[in-house]
Formats: structure tokens, C-alpha cells, sequence
């Protein structure tokens, strides 16, 4: 960690207005902590979110950041890291955010590669809209849109990005902070794009996914000695219903992110010969 850069300086001046109890809150600080321990500071880091309450993210921390429209968290996050690859871009987003109106971004950010992270706070339901059903809602939850439940499976986004070619795949717990911050920070280490799905439980409208059913539910991939670099043994995590996990899940570890394929460095001193002056032309390839 840099000893001139504490988590706290990621902190901004603007009080949280989720409800409290509210798993973002754990969801920020292991950001934030990720943030300066692995090296970085407000001055390089770009936060980007969507709508929903993991939007207000960006407001709450000292970085820069952009809160963009419904669904569209990834492709301006992905169009900021190619313009400036030098920053540590990272989106933020939630479950109807990113699995709903956002589920095709999220697809093609995941098969692209982009060397981000992208942190989703996932509390199976839609909270900022008062607690109607969202797609990672089980098929029975029962809410004010859907009385006798959805009735159709929750969508399973591990299996969207491994299916996508997604090289880091990731699972955490806002409840659990050492975990979660190392996990994230796993994400932000990693060559390419790091996807971390986190459990955030909403205190307000979901009184099925609480904290103590994680706390009782949850089997740590590091403990049962998951090997997150074996596809097939992070495919059958995926598929397992039966289990809520949390891990790194899996990882390439010969990942070779989108800005090296095409000669994009991420220090913007060293591209080499040949390669375009600016991003102008890989970043309309994705508008």
C-alpha cells in the first residue's frame, strides 16, 4: 500500500443517503480499501456508475466520476479507460442495472476484456424504485410487482460472463470486509476485465437474502481449496444452485487485456510504434 494514500482519502465530503444497514455501505469501504492498497489514488482513479442505489456511489467517493443513465455504466467506463488508459477505471453497478436494462453491455464488456473492474452490488431486488422484483430475484419472492413471485429462474450473471469468455470471475460478501476488499483488490490486480458480483443485502425491501442467511449460507472457495485457474471446477461452481459462494471463482492467468491487444499501453508513454496517437478510433468501435 502507498503510504501516501489511505482509504479514507477516497472518502468525499457528501454523507451516504442509503438506508442504514444497507450492504453498499460494506461495498464502498472494500473498494475504497482495495483502491489505495493496491497503489492508487483519487487522482488516477475513475469511478462510473449506473442508476439504481449503487449509483450514488461515485457521489460518496473522491475520484473522479461520471453517474451515467440506466444500463449504460460499462460502455462509458470502457469508452474512459481506452481514452485514457492511464487511470484505474472502475464501474459500479447494480443488479437491475447491469443484468437487466444493462445485461448486453455487460456481455460484450465481459467478451472485450477491458483492463477494468467492474464491482456489482447485488441484492436481488430493485431498491431505489421501492422494492419491486429484479432478475437476480428468486423465482418465488414475492413483492409488490410480482405478489405470487416472478415464477421464472433469477438469471445467473456468473454464467453470462463465463459463457462470454469473461477471464476473472469473482463472488464476495459486503458483510465480510477483509474478504470482500481482498477479493475486489483481486479484481483491480488482475489483467483484463475483473468482475466481482457481491451479496449486499437490502434491509428495506428483501427479508429473504438478510445477512444471517448469507452468514449461514455461504462456503468461502478459499477454504474448500477451489482452484479458481481450473474452468472446469469454476463451471461447476456456477451451475452449483444449491450454494451461494463467495471466492475468486475464476481466473486467466494468461489473460491479455483489450488495450495490449491492439497496442493501447496503460502507460501512454510507451506505445509503440505503429499504434494509433489516441484512442479515437478503438473507442467509436464501441458507439
Amino acid at each position: 500500500m502507498s503510504s501516501q494514500v489511505r482509504f479514507t482519502d477516497f472518502k468525499s465530503d457528501k454523507q451516504p443517503t442509503w438506508c442504514p444497514g444497507c450492504g453498499d455501505f460494506g461495498t464502498m469501504n472494500g473498494m475504497m480499501k482495495a483502491l489505495a492498497e493496491t497503489g492508487n489514488d483519487p487522482d488516477n482513479t475513475f469511478i462510473v456508475a449506473g442508476i439504481g442505489c449503487s449509483g450514488k456511489i461515485g457521489t460518496y467517493m473522491h475520484s473522479y466520476a461520471l453517474h451515467g443513465v440506466h444500463g449504460r455504466a460499462l460502455p462509458v467506463g470502457t469508452g474512459v479507460k481506452m481514452a485514457r488508459p492511464d487511470l484505474e477505471v472502475m464501474v459500479a453497478g447494480g443488479d437491475g442495472d447491469g443484468y437487466s436494462i444493462g445485461a448486453g453491455h455487460f456481455v460484450h464488456a465481459v467478451r472485450r476484456n477491458v483492463d477494468m473492474s467492474y464491482i456489482v452490488m447485488d441484492n436481488r431486488i430493485y431498491g431505489l424504485t421501492k422494492g419491486q422484483a429484479s432478475p437476480t430475484s428468486r423465482e418465488d419472492f414475492e413483492t409488490s410487482t410480482t405478489p405470487e413471485g416472478p415464477k421464472q429462474p433469477p438469471v445467473n450473471p456468473l454464467a453470462l460472463a463465463l459463457a462470454a469468455g469473461a477471464s476473472f470471475i469473482a463472488q464476495s460478501f459486503s458483510s465480510d470486509a477483509l474478504r470482500h476488499q481482498e477479493i475486489v483488490q483481486a479484481a483491480i490486480e488482475h489483467d483484463g476485465f475483473g468482475f466481482v458480483n457481491v451479496y449486499s443485502p437490502c434491509v428495506t425491501f428483501n427479508d429473504v437474502d438478510t445477512y444471517d442467511y448469507f452468514r449461514d449460507s455461504l462456503v468461502d472457495l478459499k477454504e474448500a481449496g477451489h482452484d479458481p485457474n481450473d474452468h472446469e471446477a469454476a463451471k461447476d461452481v456456477i451451475l452449483d444452485a444449491d450454494k451461494e459462494y463467495q471466492g475468486v471463482i475464476y481466473r486467466d492467468e494468461n489473460s491479455v487485456p483489450y488495450g495490449a491487444q491492439h497496442g493501447l499501453e496503460s502507460d501512454m508513454s510507451e506505445i509503440p510504434d505503429g499504434a494509433p496517437e489516441d484512442a479515437t478510433d478503438l473507442v467509436r468501435e464501441f458507439y
